[in-house]
C-alpha cells in the first residue's frame, strides 16, 4: 500500500522555545526538543529532518564551546523551518578558514551551510542569536531515512 502522504502544516507558522540556560546535556535535549516538533508537524523521517538534527546539535555545540553556553532554541515553521539557537555574547561566529579532514573541531560552521539553505546571525539587546534556515519543501519531499 505504501506510505500516506506527508501532510504540510496546517497552520501557517508556528514556533516552538526551549529554555537552555543553564540546562546540563542542552544538546540531546535540543535534538529531542526538535525531533517532537518535526513529528508534530509531519517532517520527520526524512534524511532532510535528520539533517536538521544534526544542524540543531551543531548550533549548540558552537554555542557551548564559543558562546559561553545557550540561552535558548526556538523552532519557527512555516515556508522555511527556522532554527534559532540565542547566547549571551555578541561576538558572531566565524567559520574556520580551514579545517583540516580527519582532525576533529573546526567543522561545525561549514557543516551548517553545506547543509542549510541559509544561515547567519542575529545581535539582539541581551546577545545573539545564530539562525539556519531549511526550506519546507525539503521537508516534505526528502527521501525518507529507512527507519
Amino acid at each position: 500500500m505504501g506510505d500516506p502522504p506527508r501532510a504540510g502544516l496546517s497552520v501557517a507558522e508556528q514556533r516552538r522555545r526551549l529554555s537552555l540556560s543553564g540546562v546540563r546535556g542542552h544538546v540531546a535535549k535540543g535534538r529531542h526538543f526538535t525531533n517532537q516538533a518535526l513529528q508534530d508537524w509531519g517532517w520527520d523521517g526524512t534524511e532532510t529532518s535528520e539533517d536538521v538534527l544534526l544542524l540543531v546539535s551543531e548550533l549548540l555545540t558552537n554555542a557551548s564551546l564559543h558562546a559561553g553556553g545557550c540561552i535558548e532554541l526556538v523552532l519557527t515553521a512555516g515556508e522555511v523551518l527556522r532554527i534559532e539557537v540565542f547566547d549571551g555574547t555578541t561576538t558572531p561566529p566565524r567559520p574556520n578558514p580551514s579545517p583540516q579532514r580527519g582532525i576533529p573541531g573546526g567543522h561545525g560552521l561549514y557543516i551548517v551551510g553545506r547543509i542549510s539553505d541559509r544561515w547567519g546571525t542575529r545581535i539582539h539587546e541581551h546577545g545573539k542569536a545564530v539562525w539556519a534556515e531549511v526550506e519546507a519543501s525539503r521537508l516534505v519531499s526528502g527521501r525518507p531515512t529507512g527507519r
